[in-house]
């Protein structure tokens, strides 16, 4: 449950990143479920393989669906990936940001003597 408030938080933060830049809204915030959810897949594989390696028979044992120390923490790197996807992405736009010509386009059309 705690996983689908993070996945709506996630995608409405990639949401106003992608408003804020002119960029499509809800491509970026698909970025954001799938970055969560490939961190969180990358995780539970790698937990499971663990296990698997170091305890065979606890491997028939795991919930899925309780609040234990490995979910917890898996759910605070899955954050902190996405976080650091959106600060990537928000230094990028930042940059390709198109720079004003301020004077330029207020001289098109005086004459040197003006």
């Amino acid at each position: 449950m705690l996983s689908i408030f993070i996945l709506i938080g996630a995608y409405r933060y990639y949401a106003q990143l992608a408003e804020r830049f002119g960029k499509t809204k809800w491509q970026y915030g698909v970025l954001a479920i799938g970055i969560y959810l490939g961190t969180q897949l990358l995780l539970g594989f790698g937990y499971g393989i663990y296990l698997g390696l170091t305890d065979p028979e606890s491997v028939e044992n795991i919930n899925y669906t309780g609040f234990s120390g490995v979910n917890i923490i898996g759910w605070l790197i899955s954050i902190v990936a996405v976080w650091g996807v959106y600060k990537f992405l928000e230094n990028k736009f930042i940059k390709e940001r198109p720079v004003k010509p301020i004077i330029e386009i207020e001289e098109i059309g005086k004459t040197i003597d003006q």
